[in-house]
């Protein structure tokens, strides 16, 4: 796609970037109220395959209420509602992802999709072999620790409490003061419930649903980049359109789960464009033909242990490979 053609394309998403606010509201509404619903039967409920079933449903509603918070940072929800737009930030902080560390990595990551150098600032790094032959042991190890599974299983800990958190927090406490807040409601809100409510509750509604949460977050946020077709285009040939359409994914599912997740598999159409409401992401794919043949998976454990398998992007073969045959 040319220069001329891809600024013609950017245009046309243009049109999608107008916000129903009635609809946006109902979303937000139905959303919260949902997962209010959710808690209280994964805290409350009279059995425990009840309080199971209300777990699972709050970690899938988290996800999807986060993705909303990032459409509000993104200035494609709630624009100028100053009340919302809070009480959103409000919720950012409770699931450990401040606002500001979100905005600094992610807005990086918008800009950055799919280049070699700098790559691991919001994202998950990526390294060519030959880079990646010259790392020292520690460094090839802790690189293969950021892409191993466990890492996205576990992010509730890896990922969020000490990534967005702590180190942010550590690194810069002024500019990201909120990362601080939002550690110390962390812990205060799980002791708070254990105290008042016994830990069984504080486990069951507070943190086996916020670790679930992380988990399908993290996976989704690696799905997104790190799929089989993906193409990372030379520095010098980097475009955002280019990286948005070739270097970011489709993840086909049912109805059910693209409820759950906001529309977030329809990651190539908002890297186009972040300004579009996450409910008219389908719309625009079905209406672009440009935004058709993306790179697609989906969350059957085929794909799933395919994406992982993926190691480094390699230039010669033109796609991504898994780590050399004498590494794990």
């Amino acid at each position: 796609m040319s220069p001329a053609e891809e600024k013609a394309l950017l245009e046309e998403t243009r049109r999608f970037t107008a916000e129903d606010r009635g609809r946006s509201l109902r979303e937000t509404a139905v959303t919260f109220l949902a997962l209010g619903a959710a808690t209280a039967l994964a805290a409350f409920g009279p059995r425990w395959p009840l309080r199971a079933l209300g777990t699972l449903l709050e970690a899938l509603l988290i996800v999807r209420a986060f993705v909303l918070y990032h459409d509000v940072l993104h200035g494609a929800l709630h624009r100028g509602q100053r009340v919302l737009r809070a009480l959103y930030h409000a919720y950012g902080v409770w699931v450990l992802n401040p606002p500001s560390v979100w905005r600094q990595t992610h807005n990086y990551h918008h800009t950055h999709t799919a280049k070699i150098v700098g790559s691991h600032v919001g994202s998950f790094p990526m390294l060519t072999p030959a880079l990646y032959q010259r790392l020292t042991p520690a460094q090839r190890w802790l690189y293969g620790a950021a892409r191993h599974p466990l890492n996205v299983l576990f992010g509730y800990v890896t990922i969020f409490l000490l990534g967005m958190c702590a180190s942010s927090f550590l690194r810069a406490p002024r500019k990201n003061w909120d990362s601080g807040v939002a550690l110390v409601a962390h812990f205060a809100g799980v002791g708070l419930t254990a105290w008042l409510f016994g830990w069984g509750v504080a486990l069951s509604a507070y943190v086996v649903p916020l670790a679930l949460a992380c988990a399908v977050g993290g996976y989704l946020f690696y799905a997104q980049h790190n799929v089989p077709g993906v193409y990372v285009a030379p520095r010098e040939a980097w475009s955002y359109a280019g990286a948005a359409l070739r270097s970011s994914s489709y993840l086909r599912s049912g109805p059910v789960f693209r409820w759950f997740s906001g529309n977030i598999g329809y990651h190539h159409v908002h890297h186009l464009n972040p300004g579009i409401p996450f409910y008219r992401l389908p719309e625009v794919m079905d209406a672009l033909p440009a935004l058709q043949d993306p790179p697609v998976t989906s969350l059957s454990p085929r794909d799933v242990i395919a994406c992982f398998r993926l190691k480094l992007w390699d230039p010669d073969a033109g796609r991504m490979v898994g780590f050399p045959s004498t590494q794990s």
